[in-house]
């Protein structure tokens, strides 16, 4: 079991060493960890932020452990060259091309949401997210006009077999995620009324989901699904959505169970293999401090067995582990709490 651990920059080795101390605690046979450099730490010692050395690793793994990248000494550096072209360049060069997003408020964090907490309670979700399409990955530049001004512009655009292999890990998602007995809740969020691309994103979908008779689908304009949310997050299992849309609406969901501090992310190709990251960033101001919550990164490692190892027992551990120290109190500073990094860790390890 060969695992590839990229802690990157800001929080992301003190978050990332957490995670690899719960995994060597359940004391898993064959396990190996390699280390690699990615993001703005990579840049620093190898003039890229994603080294070819960083990425013959990840070809070699597994699945990868991800922290977080991004820093601001790189601000001025080109596009290309940027700490978060690292992430880009994973999801490209390893074919990650869905991201797994789940949102679940943990017992006794009711209070933590923004929400109320009888609407919070009821969050227990999905987010599944296209990641190698959209507006992120299509042309863009900015070119000057003849009046001299300027005009940046991105072309967002999806093939209709990109929007159905998505479909088809949603419609699974919501299949596993069913109650016994009852069928599977898939709701696609798009901009079809005014979109061409998201017309095209409906009309596939719906095609899909013939091929799953057993998975109810319903579809969400994207603005109307940021307003739900908030107002009824009860009513949604499994969403799936684009890259953009999917960025926005994951991030929103993570406030309303309480704290980004305790979302865990995968990212996955057609086989197996996949990346693993909280979908925090690199919070560079409270970085070496001690203060970063490393449950969100934990979790990640949960998926991680799940998902490519195949190992649901053990990821369940860690999960109960740290449902157990949210439940005793455990709070980092994103919750109110006083708990540094690494106490935080020590705690899910007694529980483990």
């Amino acid at each position: 079991m060969k695992i590839a651990v990229f802690a990157g920059d800001g929080i992301g080795p003190e978050v990332t060493a957490e995670a690899v101390r719960v995994l060597e605690a359940l004391d898993l046979p064959g396990l190996e960890l390699t280390e690699g450099d990615v993001g703005g730490a990579a840049y620093k010692k190898h003039g890229h932020p994603l080294p070819e050395a960083t990425l013959d690793i990840a070809r070699q793994s597994d699945a990868i452990l991800f922290g977080a990248v991004g820093d601001f000494d790189c601000d001025h550096l080109e596009r290309h060259l940027r700490p978060e072209q690292a992430i880009l360049g994973l999801r490209k060069a390893m074919g990650f091309f869905a991201n797994l997003r789940p949102a679940k408020v943990f017992a006794g964090l009711e209070d933590a949401s923004a929400l109320r907490p009888e609407v919070a309670s009821a969050i227990d979700l999905l987010i599944v997210r296209e990641l190698n399409g959209d507006v992120y990955f299509g042309e863009k530049g900015i070119r000057k006009l003849d009046d001299g001004r300027r005009q940046g512009w991105d072309m967002m655009s999806y093939a209709e077999d990109e929007v159905r292999r998505i479909a088809h890990v949603g419609f699974k998602a919501a299949q596993s995620r069913a109650k016994a007995g009852e069928s599977g809740k898939l709701c696609s969020v798009d901009k079809a009324n005014v979109l061409e691309t998201s017309q095209l994103w409906r009309d596939v979908m719906i095609e899909v989901s013939a091929e799953y008779p057993d998975v109810e689908l319903s579809h969400m304009y994207v603005d109307n699904a940021a307003m739900q949310l908030v107002r009824n997050p009860g009513q949604f299992d499994t969403i799936v959505t684009g890259n953009l849309f999917g960025d926005i609406l994951s991030d929103q969901a993570s406030m309303c169970v309480g704290s980004i501090g305790l979302l865990a992310s995968a990212s996955l190709a057609e086989g197996t293999c996949g990346l693993y990251e909280p979908i925090h960033g690199s919070a560079p101001d409270i970085a070496g401090k001690d203060l970063a919550n490393p449950m969100a990164t934990i979790l990640s490692a949960a998926m991680l067995l799940r998902h490519s190892l195949g190992m649901e027992a053990q990821a369940a551990r860690i999960e109960a582990a740290v449902g157990k120290a949210l439940t005793d109190g455990i709070r980092g500073g994103d919750l109110g709490g006083s708990m540094g990094t690494r106490a935080i860790g020590d705690a899910i390890l007694e529980r483990l």
